[in-house]
């Protein structure tokens, strides 16, 4: 009998062709609908595979119900999503997807930085509205980001990936990182800070971390009190690294000047959140990665991830704690 695996969301034929020849494979068949709990609770029972999606929380209670699952294959880097603990401890294997979306993320974000430092939403609207009637000396300034700072929280591969695309700008460059990384700082021209001093330095702060309990709610109020009136923050990592309700109020006190955001503490972000109500705000839905070669090799990796754990080989992007 064929092993079982099921995909929490429908995925590109040519992804699934693959592993149609080994297994038997049943796949939520919505793109853009996550699977309902009730449903995955059915589903993962008798798999002996799952890949998943960040939009899926395979927590201890899922997990339990797994009675043949051998092996986690997330279409993802980040794994928050997932209760790594309970899956270890019952012999559950975990991938991610690393790698394969390290330029495209770092492409989103430069250009997020530039969206929010020149207010291109805010001026394409403002023309679509009808209100662009004359040009005047300081309509619509922004800041330069040539030459200006960037401060990287989490010198990982997208925040080196981001430090080269800021050298084409001429910008000074520095990070911080729970351990410091000295070839990358000769390779790059980048300058180590503890995280106060470059929060106090950088006219453009970029977070670049996974969620952690130590880094939720990393940046909270004391750090945005450090950052200058002038600083723009930007966060294409994890929701929940940045205090929502502390940045809300920043911004709308001008203790900094702008903050630009592909990533949110719960998502998808309510029509209402109060970080949406703000003109100084560039707001994303979690595209970091979305290119349409990365998301195909996202999918690929994560069906290798897959094959290989099954096939009882340790797949080459194992989670280990």
């Amino acid at each position: 009998m064929k092993p079982k695996i099921y995909i929490t969301r429908k995925l590109p034929e040519q992804i699934v062709n693959r592993l149609r020849g080994n297994y038997h494979v049943t796949m939520w068949e919505q793109e853009d609908i996550p699977v309902p709990r009730d449903v995955l609770e059915k589903e993962i029972e008798e798999i002996d595979g799952l890949l998943c999606l960040l939009t899926e929380q395979i927590d201890e209670a899922l997990i339990e119900k797994a009675v043949n699952l051998k092996i986690i294959a997330n279409m993802a880097v980040g794994y928050n999503n997932i209760d790594i603990h309970s899956a270890i401890k019952r012999g559950i294997m975990v991938t991610n997807t690393p790698g394969v979306l390290t330029e495209t993320t770092a492409d989103l974000t430069f250009g997020l930085l530039l969206a929010t430092a020149r207010r291109l939403i805010e001026a394409e609207d403002y023309l679509k509205s009808g209100q662009w009637e004359t040009w005047s000396p300081m309509q619509l300034t922004g800041q330069d980001v040539h030459g200006a700072t960037m401060g990287i929280i989490g010198l990982g591969r997208i925040g080196e990936a981001l430090a080269k695309r800021a050298k084409g700008f001429d910008m000074d460059l520095v990070y911080f990182n729970r351990s410091r990384k000295y070839e990358q700082e000769k390779e790059l021209g980048i300058e180590y800070q503890p995280l106060e001093k470059l929060l106090q330095v950088s006219d453009f702060v970029c977070v670049m971390l996974p969620l952690t309990p130590e880094t939720t709610y990393m940046i909270g109020a004391d750090q945005l009190d450090l950052m200058k009136e002038t600083a723009v923050l930007i966060n294409t990592a994890r929701g929940g690294i940045v205090d929502e309700k502390a940045l809300y109020q920043a911004l709308k006190n001008r203790v900094i000047w702008a903050a630009g955001l592909d990533v949110f503490e719960e998502e998808p972000v309510s029509l209402d959140h109060p970080l949406l109500t703000l003109p100084n705000v560039v707001t994303l839905p979690h595209i970091g990665s979305a290119s349409i070669a990365t998301r195909l090799k996202m999918a690929s990796l994560a069906a290798q991830n897959l094959m290989d754990g099954l096939a009882g080989d340790i797949p080459r992007n194992l989670v280990v704690l």
